[in-house]
């Protein structure tokens, strides 16, 4: 006799939302590694007019930094606009106590986890935490520009960037700050990928490939 159950095969992303999943990756990963060598420049010594290699490392701290940026926007546009609703139904679980009690014994191996979207409640504020973060991220690191480069889009972010600063106190706050919210960064991108392969062993389910393919199975339920 068979125990194998029949699953489905739903389209869960779409592509756009993949490729922004990969890109803020991606950028996220390039901003801490020349965020902390822009600190600390150990490769090189730092200094002389031939020295070349803080430059091109702040440049693509910048240009990871605009891009993480864009995602951020678009990611945000998404999830309110776009015609797929499976990220903002995961909402429905967030507000019900139910539910949490159903996520929190599911990861704890008592009973299953029914979700009304793609995340459950804990994941889903996960991700909202870490989307606070970002934009934390965003507008102080747009502070630090605009105090640095004076022109072009700095000098035009410099008005909001003072602005700003009153909220955080001083211009050495943000910096610190910003320094600060990238061990967030580290921390998540550990936790996540190891959240990720539990979370596929654990329910049984597509979780690492559906952010590749747009596409996860689930158990069907018998009529």
């Amino acid at each position: 006799m068979s125990n194998k159950v029949p699953h489905s095969r739903d389209y869960i992303f779409t592509p756009v939302i993949r490729i922004c999943h990969w890109l803020r990756a991606l950028s996220i990963v390039l901003l801490v590694i020349s965020g902390f060598y822009i600190s600390w420049p150990f490769l090189v010594q730092y200094g002389g007019p031939d020295n070349l290699m803080q430059g091109w490392v702040r440049f693509g701290h910048l240009v990871a930094g605009f891009l993480l940026v864009a995602i951020t926007i678009i990611r945000a546009y998404l999830y309110f606009f776009s015609k797929s609703d499976i990220e903002r139904r995961s909402f429905r679980d967030v507000i019900s106590p139910k539910k949490w009690i159903e996520n929190l014994m599911a990861y704890g191996y008592m009973g299953n986890m029914h979700k009304s979207g793609v995340y459950g409640p804990l994941q889903y504020m996960t991700y909202f935490a870490l989307t606070m973060v970002i934009v934390v991220m965003c507008v102080t690191g747009l502070i630090l520009h605009a105090h640095v480069y004076h022109e072009g889009l700095g000098g035009a972010f410099m008005p909001i960037a003072e602005a700003l600063i009153p909220m955080f106190g001083t211009l050495a706050f943000v910096r610190e700050l910003h320094h600060f919210l990238t061990w967030v960064f580290v921390i998540f991108m550990v936790i996540h990928v190891y959240m990720a392969v539990f979370s596929g062993i654990r329910f049984k389910h597509n979780s690492v490939d559906s952010i590749v393919s747009g596409y996860d199975y689930h158990p069907m339920k018998h009529k």
